[in-house]
Formats: structure tokens, C-alpha cells, sequence
């Protein structure tokens, strides 16, 4: 792929943004370019070197905040007919519940989904004080021997598992990251249109 053709589709992946931001993320790309074929690399090379399209996009959507996105979104392209504005003032009791109660579950699920995993957490670091509390009680009670190795014994098993289930929270974190990112970029896809340039 060459340079134009790279841009174009770059801009194309950004319609939707505003448009000083598209010009700038352009200039920026062409410039990368140039610079890597100063460099010695070839028009292809200095393209391929860069990534493709689709990830620079998913880039840059990722690093600009939602409210320019919605910002340039919502700007009124005309003026709104009075039975327009009438309609919405009409619906508002229906449409503004509605969009309530959808932010509501939205943000009840992702509740949910961070609850679970602190939960898990949760119980690592309960396994972990169950190891210092049957390590510590096996040498500071004084007994027959049987309850020291029991305590000892129980010390151990806790250790095994807060050991086993460190790995088990430590990919849900990563799972539960991963999938927070990827909601939060689709999110922002719905106000980027992949109208063609």
C-alpha cells in the first residue's frame, strides 16, 4: 500500500471525528512516513512499518476522549424544524426514562463485572491470611503436637491454594481489562462513521 492510499483510507477510518483532528492525526501519519523514507525504507516499507489501517484507527479512537467524539457528533448539521423540537419536547417523558434506565443497566453491569473480580481477589488475599494465621498458631500454641501439625497442615493447604488461585485472579483482571478496553472502543466506534472520504 502507498502513501496516498494509506491517508485515504486513514480518513475514512476517522469520519466522524472533527475535522481538525482528522487533518491533524494526517499530517502526523504523512509525516512518519516521510521521516521512515528519509530513513532509507521504501513508500510500501514505511506503510507496512507504521501498522495497519484498522489498528491506527482503534489507536486513535482509544486515545480521544468520548466527549469530542459526541461533541462532533451531535453537532447540528441544520436547524431543527419546530415539529421536530415539538416531537422531542412531546417524548421527552417516554425518551428520557428510557435513556436513564439504559445508563442505569449499563452501569450495573459493569458493577457486576468489577464486583466479581475484586470478590476474587477477595478470597487470594483471605488465603494468604489463612497461611500466616495456621503457620503462626501451629508454633505459638502449646499442645500435644497433633493441633501444631493440624494448624501447620492447614497453613499449608491455604498457602497451595492462594498460590493456585493467584494465576486464576490475575487472568480475570487481565480478561475483565481487556474487555472494559474493547466495550469502551466500540462505544466510541458508534460516533466514528466509516462513510467513505
Amino acid at each position: 500500500m502507498n502513501k496516498r492510499d494509506f491517508l485515504a483510507r486513514l480518513r475514512n477510518g476517522l469520519s466522524g471525528m472533527p475535522q481538525d483532528d482528522i487533518e491533524e492525526r494526517l499530517i502526523f501519519y504523512s509525516e512518519m512516513i516521510d521521516d521512515r523514507m528519509e530513513e532509507g525504507l521504501s513508500e510500501a516499507e514505511a506503510v507496512k512499518s507504521i501498522g495497519t489501517v484498522d489498528d491506527v484507527v482503534s489507536q486513535i479512537l482509544t486515545d480521544t476522549p468520548i466527549t469530542s467524539l459526541v461533541k462532533e457528533k451531535v453537532k447540528p448539521g441544520r436547524s431543527m424544524r419546530s415539529w421536530e423540537i415539538v416531537l422531542l419536547v412531546l417524548g421527552f417523558p417516554v425518551w428520557f426514562p428510557l435513556l436513564i434506565a439504559a445508563v442505569a443497566v449499563i452501569l450495573a453491569v459493569y458493577i457486576v463485572v468489577w464486583s466479581a473480580v475484586i470478590s476474587l481477589w477477595a478470597v487470594e488475599v483471605s488465603f494468604w491470611a489463612g497461611t500466616l494465621g495456621g503457620v503462626i498458631s501451629a508454633f505459638a500454641v502449646q499442645g500435644n503436637g497433633i493441633r501444631e501439625i493440624v494448624m501447620f497442615s492447614i497453613g499449608l493447604c491455604c498457602a497451595g491454594l492462594s498460590i493456585y488461585l493467584f494465576f486464576g485472579c490475575k487472568a480475570v483482571t487481565k480478561g475483565t481489562l481487556k474487555l472494559t478496553k474493547w466495550a469502551a472502543l466500540w462505544f466510541k466506534s458508534l460516533f466514528v462513521g466509516k462513510e467513505a472520504a
